[in-house]
């Protein structure tokens, strides 16, 4: 893996003296990994990409909630194909998929995407355990389903046997029939919405207020969709795949427009065999 920008050794014009490189190397916010990683192209260690992908600091006054989305998208702009995100993913992104989920307290995702990609718990990994100790952070992040109806099967290991309880973000007019059955399996009911459905910046209040701010969501588009038009995405990891798929694929965000488009700025930009993975934050 290479990192693009910010500008490193690599990137940087050649300089005949071997001195203007190193200082754009060194002078750049989160410049060239340990090791020479942007010059031999080699797999970053699980701390390197930590450290690339790390939350902002905590103030002063405590940790803020910072929601972070991670999606992947091909160079036509198709989120999926035949419906699942694997098949335009890459080994490459399946690391930093791991790694975000690792930073994370808790993952945010919609209910759809839970049944069309199988969704399992979070895994503990041992890579990760004394940075997530360090850090205050249980062996694995919680999963938050985001769900009107509660359509879901509750037999599922998601449910049955989590690491962490699994959350379900959900209405105050959710069914009670559904909300009995999800709290059964085991799982922890959090109302974040005054009807059936869930209001975005109040599941954002609601999660914080149980200790998750390190919020990670893997879509799907239309919840991605949601959380963009109700203005608390802070950031937006995107993988974009060097493939071509045509079709009638959705994008990764969907739903109504807003009324202004968001504008974010970039971040940094890595890039491992044609895939490119960049990372935006809110301007």
């Amino acid at each position: 893996m290479r990192r693009l920008f910010p500008v490193t050794d690599e990137t940087a014009a050649p300089d005949p003296g071997g001195t203007a490189g190193a200082d754009a190397a060194g002078g750049a916010s989160g410049g060239a990994a340990p090791g020479g990683a942007d010059r031999d192209g080699r797999e970053w260690s699980l701390a390197e990409l930590a450290a690339a992908y790390a939350y902002p600091e905590a103030a002063s006054g405590g940790r803020e909630p910072w929601l972070r989305a991670n999606m992947v998208a091909t160079l036509d702009g198709a989120a999926q194909h035949d419906g699942r995100s694997q098949p335009i993913s890459s080994a490459a992104d399946m690391r930093i998929f791991g790694t975000l989920r690792a930073l994370a307290d808790v993952v945010v995702v919609g209910a759809e995407t839970v049944r069309r990609e199988g969704y399992r718990p979070a895994r503990a990994h041992t890579g990760f355990a004394s940075m997530r100790e360090a850090a205050g952070q249980g062996p694995a992040p919680a999963i938050a389903v985001v769900t009107a109806g509660l359509d879901l099967d509750f037999s599922l290991p998601l449910f049955t046997s989590p690491l962490v309880p699994t959350l379900i973000l959900t209405g105050a007019a959710a069914a009670p029939d559904r909300v009995a059955a999800a709290e059964k399996a085991g799982a922890r009911v959090v109302i974040a919405g005054d009807g059936t459905g869930v209001d975005p910046a109040r599941a954002v209040r609601a999660l914080a207020e149980l200790g998750h701010t390190r919020l990670l969501t893997e879509g799907g588009p239309r919840l991605l969709g949601q959380l963009v038009a109700a203005g608390v995405l802070d950031e937006l990891c995107l993988t974009v795949s060097p493939m071509l798929t045509a079709g009638d694929a959705q994008r990764i965000a969907g739903g109504p427009p807003v009324t202004v488009p968001r504008r974010f700025s970039l971040v940094s930009l890595l890039e491992e065999e044609g895939f490119l993975f960049s990372r935006y934050r809110r301007t």
